[in-house]
């Protein structure tokens, strides 16, 4: 029996895509920087890893096709909005 992925579906490779995705991420409480290897991420209440195998796997493949088609400063500038949010700072539009 295959355990069901928490990682949000990427629609599609384009800017608003990432937004979404990073959004979807941050309401599943999976929100990481895209920078970081998901196999190193640590939920802090316990200690464990926060990702599985399965879902590490996906996540490297999800950040790759986003790194390929908008490029890694796009990759970053999806991503900021939503950290911000989640650290409590509203940017201007």
């Amino acid at each position: 029996m295959h355990a069901q992925s928490r990682i949000p579906k990427l629609r599609d490779t384009t800017f608003d895509s990432a937004l979404l995705w990073f959004s979807e991420m941050q309401y599943g409480k999976l929100l990481f920087h895209p920078e970081d290897d998901p196999a190193d991420i640590i939920t802090i209440a316990d200690g464990e890893r926060t990702f599985s195998d399965s879902e590490v796997q996906e996540l490297r493949f999800l950040l790759d096709e986003l790194d390929e088609n908008l490029g890694h400063d796009k990759v970053i500038e999806a991503a900021y909005p939503i950290f911000m949010a989640a650290f409590g700072e509203h940017l201007d539009d």
